[in-house]
């Protein structure tokens, strides 16, 4: 009787190994490409930097380590540094269910501590500490494309048309690079990015997006991945995407990154308004504000093409020329949001998030 069995029992021995054999093979086939991204140590402006894992799923991304001495973030005696997911969505470039991770980089000194390039910890924070007032952003990322060392649509020599029929632009003439702007915007859109809008600014080739109303830390995360996605659609169309404060000199507008600011207070009262724009008026915070603005704010802020000088401040009601506007429509209804409007378009979204809620949130604390 035991030997009739035997071939039973070996029978379902070569099932069980059959099944574990396809189990594995249905992992390996489910597996994802995950572009873990960051933000390097180039000063003074940092670069964004990807690089493709391989991993099961997207519910469990583990940490991962890089060349830090590739980055200018690490020495070569010591070069390894750690990246630490903190921000995933689906990637749209790539699509099915691979995904984006954005990461903050950390040090391998067994307590993972931020690396100095890292400003999203000091981020988060002070976020934490105020996020009892609700804070919320909306950030317009301007930025312009340049081929062959020129903005898009210029002329090989010369300048085009004077500025003026470019801002929100209709036609041939008066707009370039709208295909890679529609392509940018569904990627964010199919990501899952706040994005709320984009637009032909004043210069021609120089567009803008929106991304907003989200929580200080929020906003940070999703115009730095935004700014992936404009870098990668760009990238296949063949052009940059540049986000220098003043990239043609001259009688032509810089570009900014004007950022919209509103607390529970401040969407119930306007005495609050008016003590976010007295705050960020106070003895010396301007000139903290500024220094963390991004570069170019001596060339990009003169008092003209729509701008405070850099070294002045002023707020006021649907006034573009002051540091800090208050729309018109929130004076009327007596609440709502300011714009700051300093920001140079090349900022790091974390520091201007972080003084901006910081300033504002002490003085209506």
């Amino acid at each position: 009787m035991a030997l009739k069995l035997i071939p039973m029992v070996s029978k379902c021995f070569n099932l069980v190994a059959i099944k574990n054999f396809y189990n594995e093979k249905l992992e390996k086939i489910m597996s994802i490409r995950a572009e873990y991204i960051w933000i390097d140590g180039t000063v003074p402006l940092p670069y964004m930097r990807s690089k493709t894992k391989i991993v099961d799923n997207s519910s469990d991304l583990p940490i991962w380590g890089f060349d830090g001495s590739s980055t200018n973030q690490a020495p070569g005696d010591n070069s390894d540094c750690v990246l630490n997911p903190v921000f995933s969505c689906p990637d749209p470039i790539r699509g099915g269910d691979d995904i984006l991770v954005l990461c903050e980089v950390l040090l391998p000194d067994g307590e993972m501590t931020p690396h100095a390039t890292n400003t999203r910890a000091a981020c988060v924070e002070v976020f934490e500490k105020y996020k009892d007032q609700e804070p919320l952003f909306g950030i317009e990322q301007e930025y312009t494309f340049f081929m062959e060392g020129r903005p898009l649509g210029w002329p090989v020599e010369g300048y085009p048309a004077p500025q003026g029929p470019y801002y929100c632009g209709v036609g041939s003439i008066e707009i370039a690079g709208r295909d890679i702007v529609e392509a940018h915007t569904k990627a964010c859109m199919d990501a899952g990015l706040a994005i709320s809008g984009t637009n032909a600014e004043v210069m021609l080739g120089q567009w803008e997006f929106q991304i907003g109303p989200v929580d200080t830390v929020a906003v940070a995360d999703q115009v730095w991945m935004a700014r992936y996605l404009l870098y990668r659609v760009a990238e296949d169309f063949g052009v940059d995407a540049s986000v220098a404060a003043k990239p043609i000199k001259g009688d032509w507008n810089g570009a900014g990154a004007h950022t919209n600011f509103s607390t529970n207070a401040m969407r119930e009262n306007y005495e609050a308004i008016i003590t976010a724009c007295e705050s960020l008026g106070a003895e010396g915070k301007p000139a903290e504000h500024i220094a963390g603005y991004g570069i170019g704010s001596e060339e990009r802020l003169t008092g003209e093409h729509e701008t405070q000088r850099f070294d002045q401040f002023s707020y006021g009601v649907s006034d573009r020329g002051a540091s800090i506007r208050i729309p018109w429509q929130v004076h009327l209804d007596q609440k709502g949001y300011i714009e700051d409007r300093r920001p140079n378009a090349n900022m790091d979204p974390y520091v201007v998030a972080r003084l901006i809620t910081n300033t504002c949130c002490s003085a209506l604390a």
